[in-house]
């Protein structure tokens, strides 16, 4: 008898040859990421057989919490190079909480970036900062392009979805988070993935992936119906390829 439903595909099986993570947390002992080399070796040759091709990692810049420096971030970067096992490129940069830290960072010019001037930032899970858009204009007068982590998990914004629209009215780009669409965060965050796909609102993906429990994550079924534009942002993560 012939199914009425398509197969829901699983996550891994979506991701494109050549898929470049522009978010992830596997550089040692740095964040509540990867605490060792060891693990940081297993998390990406797990990532590899997934089918992931190139790496940024992504290490948290947190005032009070991790308060890594630039130097911090190579030092560790240029550690886990020397390890063995590791068969894909993995370059770095950081995800910045935007604090009152970060304003002093992004006066000094000392940002991380993941590719030219797109530096990716966070807010704080329970509540943006009062000058968001401030910091946003000021961002991008010191030639910086924004590119905000997991929108959809902000529940601030849950029943304001025109705020969303007037951050990429401001100038942010938009990252999802992949396990957000199989509901690894729960159902509003995949509702707000649904909703953000639906609006042409996302700009790129990544895997925030912070431990070996995230790789089992790709093996789940995904649970929006806006295929097309999933696979449509995964592959607009091929222009921060190495080779692009």
């Amino acid at each position: 008898m012939l199914s009425f439903f398509k197969k829901k595909p699983s996550l891994f099986e979506l991701l494109p040859s050549g898929f470049v993570d522009i978010h992830s947390h596997v550089l040692p002992g740095l964040d509540d990421g990867s605490k060792n080399t060891t693990q940081s070796v297993e998390l990406i040759q797990g990532m590899e057989k997934l089918g992931f091709s190139e790496l940024i990692a992504t290490p948290h810049t947190m005032t009070g919490v991790w308060e890594n420096t630039s130097e911090d971030i190579k030092y560790s970067w240029t550690s886990l190079q020397e390890a063995q096992g590791l068969n894909i490129p993995l370059s770095y940069a950081s995800e910045y909480l935007l604090d009152n830290a970060f304003l002093e960072r992004m006066q000094e010019g000392d940002l991380l970036c993941l590719k030219d001037r797109m530096v990716l930032v966070e807010l704080s899970y329970f509540q943006a900062p009062i000058n968001l858009f401030e910091i946003l204009f000021e961002l991008q007068l010191k030639g910086y392009i924004p590119v905000l982590a997991h929108p959809e998990r902000y529940a601030y914004y849950f029943s304001d979805f025109k705020v969303f629209q007037q951050l990429k009215k401001a100038g942010c780009m938009f990252q999802l988070n992949l396990m957000s669409v199989v509901g690894h965060y729960g159902p509003e965050s995949l509702k707000m993935s649904e909703a953000l796909l639906n609006a042409n609102l996302i700009d790129y993906v990544g895997s925030d992936i912070h431990h070996k429990g995230h790789l089992d994550c790709f093996q789940r079924k995904v649970q929006v119906k806006n295929i097309e534009a999933l696979k449509q942002t995964m592959a607009a993560n091929a222009f921060f390829s190495e080779k692009a």
